[in-house]
């Protein structure tokens, strides 16, 4: 989901105070929940749009809204991406089959502030090598989030990402560079942009009351991506198979604390020696 950023000034980043990082894990926490219940609905037979319904659910039983809906006309709650597909699919009447890689990508909004976060899901039986492009794929995302709570910049968690990425042994995987990584508050794409792979760049300097997006997405062929006829699905050009993971995550004071996952992002994070902490209000 990157967003286009004006070339002559920086916009500025949005810092959040305590109370309202404790909004944003509420709408976080629903989030979480609504994609537990659309990833366990995720079965052969059952059509993209049905997730929708699902996931929409969970956010009214919260009074939560979907800020994906409306979003420059977005149609739908989630986007349902299949396959090929890396990105910003619609759900559809597609019915799902066995093998199939499925990213969902949502989002919720509380009193204005905003979650997002995505996971893939492989529908019946995995092909192991799209197991491990979405193992790694999710391992990237918390290696991003680990580094999150030494780094001095924001640029040192795609330094992170990419290190690992790169490392992997066996067939190479590939990190797009089109899409990355975002502010999130107020808004659901702020600034600043957080990419997933190494450049000379280090950007922003990281500080307690930042909100970030981090997600990677991976590929099993080549890079290059495009847009279907919707003007939303992206799709990869070699028709080889992405996936997506993505947590919200909060610095503060005390460190860092992922606002989209149930338990904070402590079995996450363990790996790697980082300890996240909550907030008390």
């Amino acid at each position: 989901k990157g967003t286009h950023t004006m070339a002559f000034r920086q916009p500025k980043i949005e810092y959040k105070t305590n109370t309202q990082i404790l909004k944003m894990r509420e709408a976080g926490l629903v989030l979480a929940e609504a994609l537990d219940e659309a990833v366990a609905a995720a079965q052969i037979g059952v059509t993209t749009a049905h997730l929708d319904e699902v996931f929409a659910a969970v956010l009214e039983r919260h009074g939560a809204t979907s800020n994906f809906k409306g979003y420059h006309d977005f149609p739908a709650n989630i986007c349902a991406s299949v396959n090929d597909e890396v990105v910003h699919g619609f759900p559809s009447e597609y019915v799902l089959k066995d093998g199939d890689v499925l990213k969902i990508d949502g989002g919720a909004i509380i009193d204005g502030w905003h979650a997002d976060s995505a996971r893939t899901v492989i529908v019946g039986t995995a092909d192991p090598e799209d197991q491990r492009l979405s193992d790694i794929t999710q391992e990237a995302m918390w290696r991003g989030i680990a580094a999150l709570a030494e780094a001095r910049f924001v640029g040192q968690i795609g330094d992170a990402i990419d290190d690992f990425v790169s490392a992997v042994p066996g067939k190479p995987l590939g990190i797009l560079e089109d899409y990355v990584g975002h502010g999130i508050g107020s808004e659901m794409h702020q600034a600043p942009d957080v990419l997933n792979y190494r450049t000379g760049h280090r950007g922003p300097r990281i500080k307690p009351g930042m909100c970030l997006a981090i997600e990677p997405m991976l590929v099993r062929g080549g890079l290059e991506t495009k847009v279907l006829q919707d003007d939303w699905t992206v799709v990869t050009v070699d028709g080889a198979r992405a996936s997506q993971w993505e947590h919200s995550v909060a610095v503060h004071m005390g460190g860092i604390w992922v606002l989209t996952a149930h338990d904070g992002g402590v079995a996450g994070l363990a790996p790697f020696g980082v300890t996240p902490s909550p907030i008390s209000s």
